[in-house]
């Protein structure tokens, strides 16, 4: 009887990561990351020009950061019903903007897109991995965002085969989240269930030395800033360069490499420890954002896409379980503190970016200059000095 209710529980938990998953991939995915792939298209169309993409990206992030903040000490009860809101904020976001023609309403509606996004992360994380219990769950939880980016990439492939233009594009989007959500709906259950047999396995990292919370504050924020601007530009800067490629495949390949890597850097945090897992994970990504720089070639831009979308994922993954292990270090939410870190990070992406573009035309500036944030951040995970215990920082 015991072992029939242990398996039962642990596959009504796996069936609770999935449905998690499902709505990160509609939050994140479709509500925040599908503009990256839809981008050139409205550039195409003369709906945004490069500069009003770059203030839509950066009013989306600056959106996330408010969403995130605003909802850090919201309740793990309440996390059902916030998802249940969330999936139909951000269906009704998606439909608003296909009817959109002003390019300063847009950049506005990004602005609560990103908001809404932000409110959806939290509230599938919260129910998932503190409502629910199910902490062994959080790499299938972040994985969903993957899912999202090649779910909404392929549904814009197909719209574009159909000569659709950005405005009808937006609609597949809302009509992929509607979907999407309709499915999710039904298994977010209200009940909290105590996941304790399964969470003991999460702590493999807690044998090595603990990366302190000044330094991991640090280091997220640093990513968020070197991540961002490949995740913002891919498909604008290689749609001239990969021949008969669309651009929005090598976006889909960015998030087919974010899939699966939540589960491989999870597998190595556990094995290696924090120190050395989230170093490697950052030279990774370093490398994949210099890429097209030193190889501005089919080849490079692919590799950049597998690279920095099979490492980003992975970033956060790592990173917020460290962060537990350190928070009663600190007065305040850590994971509050950390998102607002990353946030700004994203914010000023764009917009450096930006400024780096308009004098010459090129993205080379602006991607070794994020390099070079991730190789500091990297650097932050160095341990300078011997703990003299396994928390030391």
């Amino acid at each position: 009887m015991s072992t029939t209710r242990q398996a039962s529980s642990t596959a009504g938990q796996g069936t609770a990561a999935l449905i998690a998953a499902l709505v990160m991939a509609v939050g994140m995915g479709f509500g925040r990351f599908a503009f990256t792939g839809i981008y050139p298209v409205m550039v195409s169309d003369a709906v945004l020009t490069v500069h009003q993409g770059t203030l839509a990206a950066s009013a989306n992030y600056a959106g996330y950061l408010a969403g995130a903040l605003l909802t850090a000490a919201v309740h793990p009860r309440h996390s059902r019903r916030l998802c249940m809101l969330a999936l139909a904020g951000i269906v009704v976001c998606l439909g608003v903007t296909a009817v959109l023609n002003a390019p300063w309403l847009i950049i506005a509606m990004r602005g609560i897109t990103g908001a809404v996004s932000a409110v959806t992360m939290v509230a599938a994380s919260l129910w998932l991995l503190q409502h629910r219990g199910h902490t062994s769950g959080a790499p299938l939880l972040y994985a969903g965002v993957g899912l999202g980016i090649v779910l909404s990439s392929e549904m814009l492939i197909v719209g574009r085969a159909f000569d659709l233009h950005s405005a009808g594009l937006w609609w597949v989007l809302a009509a992929g989240a509607l979907i999407l959500g309709a499915i999710a709906l039904p298994s977010l259950d209200a009940r909290p269930v105590d996941d304790s047999g399964t969470r003991a396995a999460l702590h493999g990292h807690e044998s090595f030395p603990a990366l302190g919370a000044g330094r991991l504050i640090a280091l997220y924020g640093l990513a968020g800033f070197g991540y961002i601007i490949t995740a913002t530009y891919l498909p604008f800067f290689v749609r001239n360069a990969i021949g008969s490629i669309d651009p929005i495949q090598v976006w889909a390949l960015f998030g087919l490499g974010a899939a699966p890597s939540c589960f491989i850097w999870h597998a190595i945090h556990m094995r290696l420890g924090t120190r050395r897992a989230l170093f490697m994970n950052l030279v990774l990504q370093a490398v994949g954002v210099i890429l097209p720089v030193v190889a501005p070639n089919p080849a490079g831009f692919l590799g950049s896409a597998l690279i920095v979308g099979g490492t980003f994922m992975g970033t956060t993954t790592i990173a917020m379980l460290a962060a537990r292990r350190v928070a009663h270090t600190m007065r305040v939410s850590i994971l509050a503190v950390m998102t607002a870190c990353f946030g700004i990070g994203q914010i000023v992406g764009p917009l450096v970016a930006n400024a780096m573009y308009a004098p010459h035309h090129s993205f080379s500036g602006s991607l070794e200059t994020a390099a070079a944030a991730l190789a500091v951040a990297a650097l932050l995970c160095v341990r300078l000095t011997r703990p003299n215990s396994v928390h030391g920082r």
